[in-house]
C-alpha cells in the first residue's frame, strides 16, 4: 500500500507560514525561512532546493542493514502533484502584487521560489 505524502494532508498554508509577503515591506529573510522549515517537515525541500540535503555530519549514521532494498521511487505523476502543491503554498504566502510579478505558465516551485529569491 503507498503512503500518503505529508505535504497532501495540508488544508491550511496560512496556518504554518502566517507572513505575507510583499514586494515593499515584506520579510523576505523570515518568510523564506519560515517556508523553508516548512517544506523540510513535509519532505518536499528538494522541490524548491535541487539537491539540498543534510550534511554528514548532521545525518545519522546508517548501515547497510538499516537501508531499504527496493526504496519506493517517486512517480513523476506524484512529483508534480507535490511540485503543483508546493507551488500552491508558494503562491498562497505572497501579495497579489508578487503573484501577479512571478507567475507564468508551466513553472515548478523551484521556478518561483528563485524568481522571488531574485526580487530580494
Amino acid at each position: 500500500m503507498d503512503r500518503l505524502h505529508p505535504a497532501i494532508t495540508v488544508t491550511n498554508i496560512k496556518n504554518f507560514i502566517p507572513i505575507t509577503l510583499e514586494q515593499e515591506t515584506g520579510p523576505y529573510t523570515s518568510w523564506a525561512e519560515l517556508f523553508k522549515i516548512h517544506c523540510r517537515a513535509y519532505e518536499v525541500l528538494d522541490h524548491i532546493l535541487p539537491g539540498e540535503v543534510p550534511a554528514a555530519s548532521e545525518a545519522p549514521a546508517v548501515t547497510d542493514k538499516d537501508k531499504p532494498k527496493d526504496p519506493p521511487a517517486t512517480s513523476k505523476e506524484q512529483w508534480k502533484r507535490l511540485d503543483a502543491i508546493v507551488l500552491q503554498w508558494i503562491y498562497g504566502t505572497i501579495s497579489t502584487d508578487l503573484l501577479n510579478t512571478i507567475i507564468k505558465p508551466n513553472v515548478t516551485a523551484e521556478d518561483a521560489w528563485t524568481s522571488l529569491s531574485n526580487l530580494f
